[in-house]
């Protein structure tokens, strides 16, 4: 036997590892997700009906799909609470994104022009946080920012207050936590796009004539569109539907989507309407996606 065939099958099964991981831990959840959002909710265990019985016979199975309807699909769309909820978690999404941008690429861009033996030391300091757990870091956060905590009492010492400023339960909080805790997902990606740009790039703009702001500008900042695009990602996505942060930071009367998905689950024990909200949610979030994928899919055939 060759050696070509030798590796061949293990090389296809490498090829249809990922497929299987998807179907597996994606397509399956989502389907059981996709099930219970188009069911009825009901008082009982499973608390949604109908419930697929396989062992019933056709006709049971028959029945259980007409019973299927997209109500709690059309309540989201008729009640304020739940359009709201998407709205401010977008919104929330977006400019926290945009902080974490603005303050995660200057660091990013001084970790790359860092001495290589001091860029993994940098490394180490932005990856720290990450080794203590994150609610502990969170908390912490509240014994900040309370009333009597360590930043009111910063400030009353260096008078730049009279008195003790509100910060928990504001979206101040609330932003601050974010960025706090999504930051490293921004600098990575962006430090690693930088660290690869080809220092002699911007020399060569520099010969020419070009100031350093219109170097940046013109050659930096447009190679580094693939780590921002990573970074923007990887912190807007899972900020949508953040939970923990806003309920522990902001005030509990505007709600994201995320803990409106808490309330009708644990609370409400609504799981369709909360199952359907959690599509519309994934839907949501496949657009920007989309677009990254086509972006990155332009600019590898003008290359």
């Amino acid at each position: 036997m060759s050696a070509r065939r030798i590796f061949a099958r293990p090389a296809r099964f490498a090829a249809i590892a990922p497929y299987v991981w998807m179907a597996l831990f994606f397509l399956v959840p989502f389907g059981f997700v996709l099930k219970i959002s188009l069911s009825q909710t009901a008082i009982a265990q499973p608390p949604y009906e109908p419930v697929f019985d396989l062992t019933a016979g056709w006709a049971a199975l028959k029945a259980a799909f007409a019973a299927l309807s997209i109500d709690s699909f059309k309540l989201l769309a008729s009640d304020d609470i739940y359009v709201y909820a998407y709205l401010r978690s977008l919104t929330v999404a977006i400019t926290a994104t945009a902080l974490l941008l603005l303050i995660g690429y200057p660091i990013a861009y001084g970790m790359a022009r860092l001495p290589q033996r001091w860029q993994a030391v940098a490394m180490v300091l932005v990856i720290v946080p990450f080794w203590t757990s994150f609610l502990i870091r969170i908390y912490a956060w509240i014994n900040i920012l309370q009333h009597d905590g360590l930043l009111n009492q910063i400030l009353l010492a260096l008078h730049l207050v009279s008195q003790p400023v509100v910060w928990l339960s504001t979206d101040i909080a609330m932003y601050i936590g974010i960025v706090y805790s999504y930051l490293p997902f921004m600098i990575l990606p962006l430090y690693a796009t930088l660290a690869k740009m080809e220092p002699a790039l911007e020399e060569a703009a520099s010969d020419l004539g070009a100031p350093r702001r219109q170097v940046f500008w013109l050659v930096t900042f447009p190679l580094s569109l693939p780590g921002v695009g990573a970074g923007v990602l990887l912190c807007f996505i899972p900020i949508v539907g953040e939970f923990v942060i806003p309920d522990l930071l902001a005030g509990s009367d505007s709600l994201m989507i995320g803990q409106t998905l808490w309330l009708e689950f644990f609370t409400n024990k609504d799981w369709p309407v909360a199952s359907s909200a959690a599509i519309v949610l994934l839907v949501v979030l496949l657009l920007p996606l989309l677009l990254y994928e086509r972006l990155q899919r332009r600019q590898l055939e003008e290359r």
